[in-house]
Formats: structure tokens, C-alpha cells, sequence
């Protein structure tokens, strides 16, 4: 047994020492993991959390062990230095202009970074508008969630072993997805096959087949590939409605009582009070339009109508498979009447 083990965020370290300093492994194997809230947020947390300290240290120093997981999960960094640089470009050199200047140029500016943070919170709770919906009609997760076990190389002569953890989607690769992990585990009471029963059954393939596993998987890469689709295309329509959205001139007057003094009651109440006002009379404006052109009456329509058209659609093709397996049995092809010979 290994004495000592010493934790750095996901990585674990094990080296010679105390017995008292023991800690178990959160996963010992590549471990399936419930999609949902609180799991997302873990997830989610930690991949942000690692991005800006372990991967990044990592990736400095020259690991042996820094990996592309680990490369394309600090693209969160670039993302959100952006996305602030994006924001206080514009708005920190207001104060150098003309008085009047100032004011329009501040009203623009935080409609930008208004802009930003929609474009980015649109984008994000877009995606469950698909993949939720095809969850339901066909009981294919396309995001379900788990645990990858790395073990890596020793970078100190002490380590006797290391082990990170990574989270992968089940379906990540089209081609190669982790089967396996959809195994019932029958030293826990399940069978064999009870997910893929299920999506079978979802699929309208019946119940009780000998070898559902076979039967859905081609169905099931065939959904993957049309969720992932119809999600980025509906991503990023819905994020264009956020920006569009952040652009409405009832925002002026939020950005006029605007505080995050929260050690101000009443100046910050003012702020949240307003910020409720103008969202629901942005949304109307948005919507309803304003002015005489057709595109200011109905630029948010349109653009509204494209985002909804493009989830409606997506849903419904990765819903809709052209590859199911004919349900005819040996009776319906085999006339008996007739001799075979099999060579």
C-alpha cells in the first residue's frame, strides 16, 4: 500500500510517508457520473479553477504530463480576459472625451459590455434547448458526463504514482464513443443492457431484444451527430438575440441608477429594481420593434424566429432516425415452402 498521498486540486500525488496522511482516490476507474445541476457546476468549477492554476503551471514549466485535455480547458482563460478586455477597452478611456462626448460614449459602452455578458449567457443555457428536448424523445444524453483516471508519469523522484482526473462526455468522439460506461454493472444488480433497453424502447424498437446494445448503437451516433448540429448552429443565434437584446434603449435607464455597492442598501435595491424594469422593457422593445424601416419593426422578430426555427428543426431531425433496423422476423422472410441450402 501506498503510504502517503499528498492532493492538488484533480491531481493526486503519492509518495513515501505517514499512514495519517492517507486520502483516498475520488475515482478509482473511469467512472460514469449523473448529468445534472449540481454535477454540471462541479464540473465546471473545476475545470475553471485547474484552467487558471494546475494546467496553466503545467503548461509553463513544460510538464511531461500537460495534455491536450488540458490545452483546449484553458481555452477558458483567453476567453474570459477577452471578453473583460472587450468590455473595459471601450469604456476605460470615456472620461478623455468631450463632456457631451462622454455621455454617448458611456451609453454605448456598456451596452457592449452588456453585449458581451448576454452573448456569453445566451450561448451557454442555449445548449439544453436541444439536447434536452432529444433526451426526452429518444433517451439519448448526448452530454452525459464522467470521470476519466489518468495515470501519469513520475515527475519527482519521490512519486511512486499520479493520478488526475479528467471529465469527458460519454459521446464525445462520434466515432469512438465510451460503449462500455453504458454497461449495467450485474455485481451491483443491473443488467447488462438496461440503458441501451431503454433507448430502444424510446426508438420504438420494442422491448426485450436479445441484443439492444447492437440494435441502437448505429442509431445512437446517428442522433449524436445531429444534436451537435443543430446546437451550434441554435448557439449561436440564440447568442446574437443577447446581444440584440443588450442593445435596447431601455437599458439607458439601468445604466443610469447602476450600483454594485451592495454595502449601499438602498442605492443597490434602486440598481436591482431598475435592472427588472428595463430587462422586461428591453425584451418588449426587442420584440415589438422601433421605428419606420422594416428591419428596426422587425429585426427581433426575424432574428427571435430564426433561433426558435433552428432548435424546433434540429430537435426534430435528430429525433427523427432514417436508419432504423426493419422490425420484420425470420417468419416474415423465410418461406417455408421453399428448400435452403446453407455452403
Amino acid at each position: 500500500m501506498i503510504p502517503a498521498v499528498n492532493s492538488l486540486n484533480n491531481t493526486i500525488h503519492f509518495s513515501a510517508g505517514d499512514n495519517a496522511n492517507e486520502k483516498k482516490l475520488a475515482y478509482t476507474k473511469d467512472t460514469l457520473l449523473k448529468n445534472n445541476i449540481l454535477t454540471r457546476t462541479r464540473i465546471g468549477f473545476d475545470k475553471l479553477t485547474n484552467a487558471f492554476t494546475v494546467y496553466t503551471a503545467k503548461g509553463l514549466k513544460g510538464s511531461k504530463n500537460a495534455n491536450f485535455y488540458e490545452f483546449l480547458t484553458m481555452g477558458t482563460v483567453p476567453y474570459l480576459i477577452g471578453s473583460g478586455m472587450l468590455m473595459a477597452v471601450f469604456n476605460s478611456v470615456n472620461t478623455k472625451y468631450a463632456s457631451d462626448s462622454v455621455r454617448h460614449a458611456s451609453r454605448l459602452g456598456r451596452k457592449m459590455a452588456l453585449g458581451v455578458l448576454f452573448y456569453g449567457l445566451m450561448k451557454s443555457i442555449s445548449k439544453p434547448f436541444v439536447t434536452t428536448p432529444v433526451k426526452w424523445f429518444t433517451g439519448v444524453d448526448t452530454q452525459l458526463p464522467y470521470a476519466k483516471v489518468n495515470y501519469e508519469l513520475p515527475e519527482d523522484i519521490n512519486d511512486t504514482d499520479i493520478t488526475s482526473i479528467e471529465y469527458h462526455k460519454v459521446f464525445e468522439s462520434v466515432e469512438f464513443p465510451r460503449w462500455d460506461l453504458l454497461y449495467g454493472d450485474e455485481t451491483k444488480g443491473e443488467k447488462r443492457n438496461f440503458r441501451y433497453d431503454k433507448i430502444a424502447k424510446k426508438l420504438g424498437l420494442g422491448t426485450n431484444l436479445n441484443d439492444s446494445d447492437q440494435e441502437v448503437k448505429p442509431l445512437i451516433k446517428e442522433i449524436v451527430v445531429k444534436t451537435s448540429t443543430a446546437t451550434n448552429i441554435s448557439q449561436y443565434l440564440w447568442a446574437a438575440c443577447g446581444v440584440a437584446f443588450a442593445f435596447q434603449k431601455p437599458w439607458e435607464k439601468f445604466f443610469n441608477v447602476m450600483s454594485f455597492k451592495f454595502w449601499k442598501p438602498e442605492a443597490f435595491s434602486q440598481s436591482a429594481v431598475q435592472f427588472g424594469k428595463s430587462f422586461v422593457e428591453s425584451a418588449k422593445s426587442f420584440y415589438q420593434g422601433d421605428g419606420s424601416s422594416f428591419m428596426k419593426r422587425h429585426g427581433g422578430k426575424v432574428l427571435m424566429g430564426a433561433a426558435l426555427a433552428s432548435t424546433v428543426l434540429g430537435v426534430i431531425n435528430a429525433s427523427t432516425s432514417t436508419n432504423k433496423p426493419s422490425k420484420l422476423d425470420s417468419a416474415d422472410i423465410i418461406e417455408k415452402d421453399r428448400k435452403y441450402v446453407v455452403n
